[in-house]
């Protein structure tokens, strides 16, 4: 299906959570990694998240100061915000929680964040973008999350079938 043009390497985006109730946005830029004209594509092999505090130092439940939960999403579409798990658009999620006695807790909503190991394991991205939206239901006075995501991808070129099969799945996908 798809031809390696080169090893895994890892993308980085910190996104900053400063308010709650708020959703936040950044975004990882692929135009240097995705050709249509070469059907070239992004593999996701993995998708971690690191959660940290207003500073590296910082304990994370400082800055929530109570129960809270804090969700983050990765999408290969603009979607203006947070999505259901059945949106095709999705890459990879989780969510921190926080309960009233400091207890943490992290998931990834059991959605496959980890797209196993085979060479043609993976999840094609054919956009110039990956989109990431956070949202955390309390955060304390002058506090921030700081959510870093780390996605572990590699270029591949596509057959023209299947390049044009995620491009229409992609396409689709926006309606």
């Amino acid at each position: 299906m798809a031809t390696k043009k080169t090893s895994m390497f890892t993308l980085t985006e910190r996104l900053t959570i400063d308010a709650t109730g708020v959703q936040s946005f950044a975004t990882i830029d692929l135009g240097s990694y995705v050709d249509v004209g070469d059907r070239q594509a992004l593999q996701v092999h993995s998708v971690d998240f690191i959660f940290q505090a207003t500073t590296p130092q910082e304990a994370i439940w400082v800055a929530f100061q109570g129960a809270g939960s804090c969700k983050v999403q990765v999408t290969d579409l603009n979607r203006g915000g947070l999505v259901f798990a059945n949106d095709r658009a999705l890459v990879a999620s989780a969510v921190l929680d926080n309960d009233p006695d400091a207890f943490l807790q992290n998931s990834t909503d059991l959605y496959p964040d980890n797209y196993g190991k085979g060479s043609d394991d993976g999840r094609y991205v054919v956009n110039d973008q990956l989109y990431i939206t956070g949202l955390s239901t309390l955060i304390a006075a002058d506090k921030a999350i700081n959510v870093t995501v780390r996605v572990n991808a590699s270029i591949v070129t596509l057959g023209a079938k299947d390049f044009m099969a995620i491009a229409i799945q992609s396409t689709a996908a926006d309606n």
